[in-house]
């Protein structure tokens, strides 16, 4: 997990106040990554359950995300970060998470796009925001974010809210959103100025496409559903 990812978890958690259960498709937990991805404290008090393709650190339950054994209607809160690039069976995973989710339930997603290929088995997918806005189409709400240079995002952030939405879906989403660009925004700021400085200096010998994608890495740009649906 990357830490714009984690940020982005935060802002939702502390703004849309996901119902529980919460269960974190793709919850191994690579070594390294111990404190960016225990996601756990950030839903205190709700039952958690770590779902992966294989047993390990952050795992409760292995299975598919494309053939999951968790009842209809069961989930409050799914989290599915860098992990829909893995699933092959990928229209196949959409609908189930759909079908988990409870009325009301949340749905947070993360996919990588303009990032090298990483096989855990294999990696398979690269999904637009354009993409995703279809994608979404079922939800009461949603927000797709894109993170980077807007042609070329590095990553697309994912909020959807099943049927039936709370009356105040679109403040506690536009909510969310503002947050995780906030905290985007002072990801940059805190960056030592040796590290920025290097860059600097780095950026002389590097494209221009390069350059820009450094300079915008932490800038996001929303979609939004037009009207929330009951």
């Amino acid at each position: 997990m990357r830490e714009p990812i984690r940020l982005f978890v935060e802002s939702a958690a502390r703004h849309l106040a996901g119902p529980g259960p919460v269960v974190e498709f793709g919850a191994y937990r690579v070594e390294g990554q111990q404190r960016l991805a225990d996601l756990r404290p950030l839903f205190p008090g709700c039952e958690y359950t770590g779902v992966d393709l294989r047993a390990g650190p952050g795992v409760d339950t292995v299975a598919d995300l494309a053939a999951s054994p968790l009842a209809s209607g069961s989930v409050g809160t799914l989290l599915c970060l860098e992990t829909l690039e893995h699933v092959f069976e990928l229209p196949r995973a959409l609908e189930e998470v759909q079908r988990m989710l409870a009325p009301g339930g949340l749905l947070v997603a993360s996919t990588p796009f303009h990032f090298h290929i990483h096989a855990h088995p294999d990696d398979y997918w690269r999904l637009t925001p354009s993409a995703w806005a279809r994608l979404l189409a079922p939800y009461a709400a949603w927000r797709v974010g894109a993170v980077g240079v807007p042609s070329r995002p590095h990553t697309v952030l994912v909020l959807a809210v099943k049927a039936p939405a709370p009356a105040d879906v679109q403040a506690r989403l536009e909510a969310a959103c503002a947050a995780t660009t906030a905290a985007l925004q002072g990801l940059a700021r805190a960056q030592p100025l040796g590290a920025r400085l290097a860059w600097a200096l780095k950026a002389l010998l590097r494209s221009r496409g390069e350059r820009e994608d450094r300079r915008r890495a932490h800038e996001v740009a929303w979609r939004r559903s037009e009207h929330a649906r009951a």
